[in-house]
C-alpha cells in the first residue's frame, strides 16, 4: 500500500504539464550508481564498508557515554512552538520568502535577545553521528518510511529520535538557524540542487524501475563527506542530502515528523519540519538517524 500512496501523492504535487513533458528515466541507459536493496525495497549505493564507528569516534572525541558510532548530546534547548517563525522574522538577506521560504542571512544581534528570553529544558541523549547506516564514507539509505526506520532502529537497542532531540542536536543551545551558523553556506552542507521533478510512474511495484527512478535523481553524497555540514555537538548532515524522519510528541496529527530538509532549493534549516506526510511515506530523498537515551552516570 505505501507505493500507491506515494504514486497518489506524487500525482497531485507534480503539475500536468511537467508529466506531459516527460521526466522518465531511459531503460535502457547505464545506471550512474550502483544500489543494493536493504531488507524489504529499501534502497543504498554501493560502496567500498565505511570508516570504523570506533576509528571516526577517536577522531571526533565527542562520544561521551553513548554507544560506538553515536554523540552525546548535553544542554539547554529553547523551547517555543513558533521557533522557526521568531527566526524569520529576524532574517536580514532573503534569497526568496515563499515556501520553501530560504534565508541566506539571520541578523544575529536580533536573534540572541529574542532567544534569551524563551524557557528552557534540559536535554541529555545520544545521537547517531551520521544518517542510517551511520557509517562515515557510506551513502544513507532511502526509500524507507517511519514505521521502517523505527524498526531499523529498535533492530540496533535505539529509537527514532523525537522532533526536539533532532532540532537540538542541530541548533546547540543558542539555537542557530543553520548547524554551522547564521549564514547559509552552500559550500557547508549539500542544499540548493536544482529540482529534478520525479515520475510518479516508477512508485510502483516493478523495483527496476524504481532503481532507475532513484538513480536519476539522486544528487547526495556519503556521510561525512562534507565537514563543515557539523553541528555544534559534532553531528553530521542535519540538514541538507536526505530528510530524516524523526518522531512527534504530540497527540494531534501524524506522528512522522520530517527534519532536516534535502539537497535541493528547500528550507533546510533546524527548526522547520516537514508535516503533511502519513508514516507510510516512503521517497526517493529520505532517510533518518536514530537516538537512544543517555547512558547512566558511572557508579
Amino acid at each position: 500500500m505505501r507505493n500507491v500512496r506515494l504514486v497518489a501523492v506524487g500525482l497531485v504535487a507534480a503539475s500536468a504539464a511537467v508529466l506531459a513533458a516527460g521526466v522518465r528515466a531511459d531503460d535502457k541507459a547505464p545506471l550512474l550508481h550502483e544500489w543494493r536493496e536493504i531488507g524489504a525495497n529499501h534502497w543504498q549505493i554501493v560502496t567500498p564498508d565505511g570508516e570504523a564507528p570506533e576509528v571516526t569516534d577517536a577522531a571526533e572525541g565527542n562520544r561521551g557515554d553513548c554507544p560506538a558510532g553515536m554523540v552525546e548530546v548535553k544542554g539547554k534547548m529553547r523551547l517555543t512552538s513558533v521557533g522557526d517563525e521568531l527566526q524569520k522574522s529576524i532574517c536580514s538577506n532573503w534569497i526568496n520568502r515563499k515556501f520553501p521560504e530560504r534565508c541566506a542571512t539571520f541578523a544575529k544581534e536580533k536573534w540572541e535577545p529574542l532567544r534569551n528570553k524563551l524557557p528552557i529544558r534540559d536535554m541529555h541523549f545520544c545521537i547517531d553521528r551520521f544518517e542510517y547506516p551511520n557509517r562515515k564514507g557510506e551513502y544513507p539509505l532511502v526509500y524507507v518510511d517511519w514505521f521502517e526506520a523505527k524498526k531499523m532502529c529498535a533492530a540496533q537497542s535505539k529509537r527514532l529520535c523525537t522532533e526536539e532531540e533532532w532540532t537540538f542536536a542541530c541548533e546547540g543551545d543558542d539555537a542557530l538557524p543553520y548547524p554551522y551558523g547564521y549564514d547559509r553556506d552552500a559550500d557547508a552542507c549539500l542544499v540548493d540542487k536544482p529540482w529534478r521533478w520525479f515520475d510518479p510512474a516508477a512508485y510502483g511495484t516493478r523495483k527496476a524501475a524504481l532503481v532507475r527512478e532513484l538513480d536519476r535523481l539522486w544528487q547526495g553524497v556519503p556521510a561525512g563527506s562534507l565537514p563543515k555540514c557539523k553541528s555544534p555537538f559534532g553531528v553530521y548532515d542535519m540538514t541538507g542530502n536526505v530528510d530524516e524522519y524523526t518522531t512527534s510528541l504530540s497527540s494531534k496529527g501524524s506522528p512522522a515528523i520530517l527534519k532536516g530538509g534535502y539537497w535541493g532549493p528547500v528550507r533546510t534549516r533546524c527548526r522547520p519540519s516537514t508535516r503533511v506526510h502519513g508514516p507510510e511515506h516512503a521517497f526517493y530523498q529520505q532517510g533518518f538517524r536514530c537516538c537512544r537515551d543517555e547512558a547512566p552516570a558511572a557508579k
